[in-house]
């Protein structure tokens, strides 16, 4: 049953049973209480989680230079809480319905691709998010939808229409609007800028390589979690040693801090929340909501960064990000009516073969 048919039948219930003090209003305010509550948590997660991930690799309080590390962990804190809650499905009703912690080897090996995937990404989100500033940090990684229009036609074969391609050129201009506002205003790292870039070429990836990998767990996506966070635990160890975070690792001071890893631990625990918000909010809006929500997201974590750091930016900064929050607003929006008019087409095409030939 469809969300809206639920709705109907919840006022319908309101309406015919004498016994219930619920009506359409109530419902329907219900309703509006339940997208705000969704939405402000995803907000809330979100924000927090950048904040914090920015705080734990640049912060003159941490002073640890190792980005790997703090990414490696978080991976480990995911694994360990899909253990937690997979052992408490059976007495815990809330929990019913999240998957028994289990490792198949086989099934880790099949989701590696993605989990190479999965790592670059998250190298690379946490280094553009060291090096630039939270508040350029949206900017920074805004080739994301660009990089998703490359590769779905390199690797999948699916065109993109003109609409759909001047979003992505009105993106273009921001990020590249925004790169010369930033160097202008010397708060700009050709490194951080370089990872940004990076970062939205995995992001793009990780997505259609999570499409590939979904079957391989049931289409469970808490499962592919698991698995993915699971081979992550081991794909960072020899890429700290590679790069020489080890005898960082074992000669910084607070390594043991129970307040450093409180921090971490938290940080985790966002990374793997972040999963459940983002879901649940798709669930009480829809996917085009949800990503209306996510870049109006995307301006209040710039905007919140801004004062807090007490930055000072110029008009054309600001027209940058106008650039990119409109693109990523108005794709969405181009390839939401044009999933809706193919619907509409296949659904008219299936009715018409229905239909008897007169003889």
């Amino acid at each position: 049953m469809s969300k809206n048919s639920a709705d109907k039948l919840d006022v319908a219930i309101s309406i015919n049973d004498p016994t219930s003090s619920n009506t359409p209003t109530d419902t329907l305010k219900h309703r509006y209480i339940q997208i705000v509550f969704a939405v402000l948590l995803y907000w809330l997660v979100s924000i927090t989680m950048v904040f914090l991930n920015k705080y734990l690799l640049s912060s003159k309080d941490v002073k640890l230079d190792a980005p790997l590390f703090i990414t490696w962990y978080q991976c480990v804190v995911t694994v360990a809480t899909c253990g937690l809650l997979g052992s408490l499905n059976k007495s815990v009703n809330v929990l019913s319905k999240f998957p028994s912690f289990k490792i198949d080897l086989k099934i880790a090996r099949d989701v590696l691709p993605l989990s190479v995937m999965f790592v670059a990404m998250m190298i690379f989100n946490n280094l553009t998010l060291k090096y630039l500033s939270v508040s350029f940090y949206m900017v920074g990684r805004s080739l994301t939808t660009v990089a998703n229009v490359v590769f779905t036609y390199v690797m999948l074969g699916e065109r993109t229409s003109y609409q759909a391609l001047s979003c992505c050129a009105l993106i273009i201009a921001g990020f590249f609007l925004g790169i010369d506002q930033e160097h202008s205003l010397g708060t700009l790292s050709i490194f951080g800028a370089l990872c940004g870039v990076a970062s939205s070429v995995f992001v793009a990836l990780n997505a259609i390589y999570t499409t590939r990998c979904l079957p391989c767990v049931d289409k469970n996506v808490w499962r592919l979690c698991l698995y993915n966070n699971f081979n992550a635990c081991f794909l960072f160890l020899p890429l700290m040693l590679i790069f020489n975070e080890v005898p960082t690792i074992y000669s910084y001071p607070k390594l043991f801090d129970l307040s450093f890893l409180f921090t971490m631990t938290v940080a985790g625990l966002l990374g793997f929340s972040m999963g459940y918000v983002t879901g649940y909010q798709i669930q009480i809006t829809s996917p085009l909501t949800h990503n209306v929500s996510g870049t109006a997201k995307s301006y209040v974590q710039t905007l919140v960064a801004v004062v807090a750091y007490a930055e000072t930016k110029t008009s054309l900064w600001w027209l940058s990000n106008i650039f990119v929050l409109g693109g990523s607003g108005l794709f969405a929006h181009v390839r939401a009516v044009e999933m809706k008019q193919k619907h509409s087409s296949n659904t008219s095409s299936d009715n018409n073969s229905h239909v008897p030939v007169s003889k």
